[in-house]
């Protein structure tokens, strides 16, 4: 699977990007139909903690599933963002079975 990741107003540390990498790869291991990965890591302008955004459209046929989570750091928005693509692609998974 091709895991393509974007920055913006900020570079992405090595370590970030591997992360973002071993939780994503994960994702192809439940449903083979996977054909790529977008990650875009954002900084917002709150002036709250919270203002780590991490955006996740994950390639499928038929329709792309998108998750996008804000947390305090891009390792938690991160988490979040897979387990809410995780859950959609269950879902599709069980669609296309027709169970």
């Amino acid at each position: 699977m091709k895991v393509t990741i974007s920055s913006l107003q900020f570079k992405a540390d090595v370590k970030l990007e591997d992360f973002v990498r071993e939780k994503v790869g994960k994702l192809s291991q439940l449903y083979e139909g996977v054909l790529g990965c977008d990650v875009v890591l954002r900084l917002d302008s709150a002036s709250n903690n919270e203002n780590k955004i991490a955006e996740i459209r994950l390639l499928i046929p038929g329709n792309d599933l998108f998750a996008k989570k804000q947390a305090r750091s891009f390792e938690e928005a991160i988490d979040n963002a897979v387990d809410a693509v995780r859950r959609q692609l269950k879902k599709h998974k069980e669609k296309v079975k027709g169970i």
